[in-house]
C-alpha cells in the first residue's frame, strides 16, 4: 500500500518504532469512516490486537506492516458501518457525527506536544476539509460500500486495486462506489471561504448573546436548518428546527431560560464553531455551514457522551 514496507528487523518486531507511527493515520481513517472519535479508538486498539495476535513469525512475512494495518483497520471500520445503521434506528432523535475539537488551540500548544496530548486519539486527527461537519454528515448519506471507497481512494489516496482488497468488490465495482458518492458530495452547497465562515459564526454568536433577534434572522438563511443531537441524555428538542425565524427564537429562548450560558467560539472540526458551557462544563457544541453570505445549518452537539474531548474546552 502506500506505507513502504519496514526494514527486516523492524517487521519482526516492530514496536513503538514500526507500527505505534501509524496510529494517527488509523485513527484519521476510522473517523472520517465513522463519523465518532470514541469508535475510531476503539477500531484502532482491534487492529493493534489483531497484528499482536499473530505469531512473530507471521508478523515478520507481511512485507508490509502499515499496509495490513490499513485493511483490518478499513475492513473492521466497514463491518461497524453496517451495524451502525441498525443502532441509528433506535437512537434517540437525530445522530450527528461527533465534533472534533483543535487539541493544539485547547492545550496551548503544537500538535504532538507533550505525552499527555499525544494520548489523546483527538490529538491524532488530522483538521482538513474532510472533517468539516457538513463533508461528514454527507458521508452519512452514503452506502457502507460508497463511504469507505470513497474516502480511502479521494481523501487517502489508495489505489482502487487496494480499496477493492478492503471492500470485498472488485476494483471496477469500488471505482463505481466512489463516483457515486462523489456526486453525492458535488450536489452539497459550495462553502464558504474560512474568512467568511468564521465572520458570520462571530456575528451570530454576538448576536445570541445579546438576544438580538432581528440580528440572528439576517445571519441565518431563511430556510436554515438546526439540527439537535442529544441522544435523549440531554434536554433538547428531537427534530430539526427549520426556519431562520424560528431558530432565531429558539436559541434566543435558551438564553432566557439559562441566563449562566458561556459562549465561546472554538475550532469545531476544522472550522469556527461555538462552544456552550455552563458552570465551566461543556453542555453544547455548535458546528456551522455557511452558504451564499448566510448560515445555512446549525449542527447542535449536546449529547454528553459525544463531548468528552471537549472537557478542557
Amino acid at each position: 500500500m502506500t506505507t513502504p514496507p519496514a526494514p527486516q528487523h523492524e517487521r519482526l518486531d516492530p514496536g513503538a518504532a514500526g507500527i505505534a507511527s501509524e496510529r494517527r493515520r488509523l485513527t484519521n481513517l476510522a473517523y472520517r469512516l465513522l463519523g465518532s472519535l470514541a469508535d475510531a479508538e476503539d477500531v484502532v486498539q482491534e487492529t493493534y490486537a489483531r497484528w499482536y495476535a499473530m505469531s512473530a513469525e507471521r508478523r515478520a512475512a507481511v512485507d508490509s506492516p502499515g499496509g495490513w494495518l490499513t485493511k483490518v483497520a478499513g475492513r473492521v471500520c466497514l463491518d461497524l458501518l453496517g451495524s451502525a445503521r441498525a443502532r441509528r434506528e433506535r437512537y434517540v432523535g437525530e445522530w450527528l457525527p461527533e465534533p472534533l475539537p483543535d487539541r493544539a488551540e485547547l492545550f496551548g500548544g503544537p500538535a504532538g506536544g507533550s505525552a499527555a496530548d499525544a494520548a489523546d486519539p483527538a490529538e491524532r486527527v488530522t483538521l482538513d476539509e474532510s472533517v468539516h461537519m457538513a463533508f461528514l454528515v454527507v458521508l452519512e448519506s452514503m452506502t457502507p460500500a460508497e463511504r469507505v471507497a470513497f474516502v480511502l481512494h479521494d481523501v487517502f489516496r489508495y489505489p482502487f486495486g487496494e480499496v477493492a482488497e478492503i471492500v470485498g468488490r472488485s476494483p471496477a465495482a469500488c471505482r463505481q462506489l466512489a463516483s457515486s458518492a462523489r456526486r453525492r458530495v458535488r450536489t452539497a452547497r459550495p462553502p464558504a471561504t474560512a474568512e467568511r465562515h468564521a465572520g458570520l459564526v462571530r456575528e451570530f454568536r454576538r448576536a445570541w448573546a445579546a438576544r438580538d433577534i432581528a440580528a440572528l434572522v439576517g445571519l441565518l438563511d431563511p430556510g436554515a436548518t438546526s439540527t439537535p443531537d442529544s441522544g435523549g441524555l440531554a434536554p433538547a428538542v428531537l427534530r430539526p428546527v427549520v426556519g431562520g425565524e424560528r431558530i432565531a427564537r429558539a436559541f434566543t429562548d435558551l438564553i432566557a431560560l439559562e441566563p449562566r450560558l458561556e459562549l465561546l467560539e472554538r475550532t469545531v472540526n476544522g472550522q469556527l464553531g461555538v462552544v456552550v458551557r455552563v458552570g465551566g462544563a461543556t453542555v453544547t457544541v455548535l458546528a456551522f455551514e455557511v452558504a451564499d453570505e448566510k448560515i445555512t445549518q446549525i449542527w447542535a452537539v449536546r449529547n454528553p457522551e459525544k463531548l468528552r474531548a471537549w472537557a478542557a474546552a
